[in-house]
């Protein structure tokens, strides 16, 4: 479509408005503009079309021949827009909320807890979609993201979800004694670590322990890196929320704490009003993570 060759679509639609009520004032109220405004858009596609399209007539306005098709034409093009925004509106309330997660947050966070959102809201559908690939949630079509990081990343709204702690913790079963050890003390054991979680590496060199010291292995995904930890195969760090349940349960025992307010998981929407399901699901969130 050649979009240069039609009038403005502001003169369009006053127009439209004006030829429906036929008054310039009821045309105002209901585009929430000035009656002068209706009045100059109504001018303006006039010149533009070289042909009056109204005229005064009593209290308000009435259409001339030309004015008359062009209304009909225009009111049905404005309901055929108005069906297809109904129809895709209808369409994202019937499918599922989906949200791209971590496969760990997803597993040691979100899972354990999920049972009390969809006891809350069994009208909701959730599509949950584990993942450690960088998403772009327009053009991939979540509705929401959970994401590990500083939160500032452009284009997006984020809210931090968990606090930036990070617990180091190992199996009761690799320990060699009850008492309590210290950071320095647990690099003298076997360590793992998800070898793309770079910063959960810088956190632990930042509180004084060197990895390139101490007996590493890598692992391809932070779950394979829990696993590892929970069988008593190395110490490892992870943000406390994705470990506090083990640590609870006791097949985890934490060595010590080390707070990072600058890191944490971040609720990630893009920069619009939240849909009727996201509020809902936002707000579960938020308690969840306070609770």
């Amino acid at each position: 479509m050649d979009w240069s060759s039609l009038p403005s679509l502001a003169a369009l639609r006053a127009f439209e408005a004006a030829a429906r009520h036929q008054n310039l004032s009821a045309a105002a109220r209901e585009l929430n503009v000035t009656h002068a405004a209706i009045a100059q858009h109504v001018r303006s596609l006039e010149a533009d079309l070289s042909t009056p399209l109204l005229f005064r007539s009593g209290r308000g306005v009435a259409l001339t021949e030309e004015g008359r098709h062009l209304a009909q034409h225009l009111s049905d093009g404005f309901e055929v827009i108005a069906e297809g925004v109904s129809a895709l509106q209808r369409s994202k309330e019937d499918r599922p909320l989906s949200v791209s997660v971590t496969p760990s947050f997803a597993a040691n966070w979100l899972m354990p807890r999920i049972g009390g959102f969809w006891q809350a809201h069994p009208e909701i559908s959730l599509s949950i979609n584990p993942s450690v690939s960088l998403i772009d949630l327009r053009r991939d079509g979540f509705d929401m993201a959970i994401r590990f990081g500083n939160g500032q990343w452009p284009g997006v709204a984020c809210e931090l979800l968990t606090s930036g702690e990070f617990w180091v913790v190992a199996s009761p079963k690799l320990l060699s004694t009850s008492k309590t050890i210290t950071l320095a003390e647990a690099g003298n054991y076997p360590w793992l670590m998800d070898l793309h979680m770079l910063e959960w590496r810088q956190v632990v060199e930042d509180a004084g322990l060197d990895l390139n010291s101490v007996d590493m292995t890598s692992l391809e995904t932070n779950e394979l890196v829990l696993s590892a930890t929970v069988a008593g195969l190395g110490v490892s760090v992870h943000p406390k929320s994705l470990v506090e349940r083990e640590v609870a349960f006791g097949t985890l025992k934490q060595i010590c704490s080390l707070p990072r307010t600058d890191l944490g998981y971040h609720l990630v929407t893009l920069p619009r009003p939240l849909s009727a399901k996201e509020r809902a699901f936002r707000k579960w969130l938020m308690a969840e993570a306070k609770a």
